[in-house]
């Protein structure tokens, strides 16, 4: 089991920072892969950057390229969401994500989300 703890969300007005932690416990040693998903109010479930847990290759969507970064602190087991030039539209429940073993596709591991608010 792995359990994932979200901080760092809250309301920041366009244009600026904000930077979200996602800190790991249990079996973190399973952990294969990290992500960072977002849901808006009434919009489905989307991923918004991931990170490899060993080789720290990332992808990101292409709404987000160049405002935020994906990093990992393998030592404290944290991966941290830094998100700069926000807009009104990046407002939702974000939650992180952990994929261990043998899952190939997909992420076994949720965190409870925390809300990030944009205000124009």
């Amino acid at each position: 089991q792995v359990q994932l703890v979200e901080s760092g969300g809250g309301v920041v007005q366009t244009g600026g920072s904000l930077t979200l932690s996602c800190a790991a416990s249990g079996r973190t040693f399973s952990i294969t892969n990290m992500a960072w998903f977002r849901q808006a109010p009434g919009k489905e479930r989307e991923l918004v950057t991931r990170i490899n847990w060993s080789g720290g290759s990332t992808y990101y969507t292409d709404s987000v390229k160049g405002r935020f970064t994906i990093s990992r602190d393998g030592a404290r087991d944290t991966v941290y969401l830094q998100m700069s030039s926000l807009k009104p539209e990046d407002t939702a429940v974000y939650y992180c994500a952990a994929r261990t073993g043998v899952v190939i596709v997909g992420y076994n591991y949720w965190g409870q989300g925390t809300q990030v608010t944009v205000s124009s």
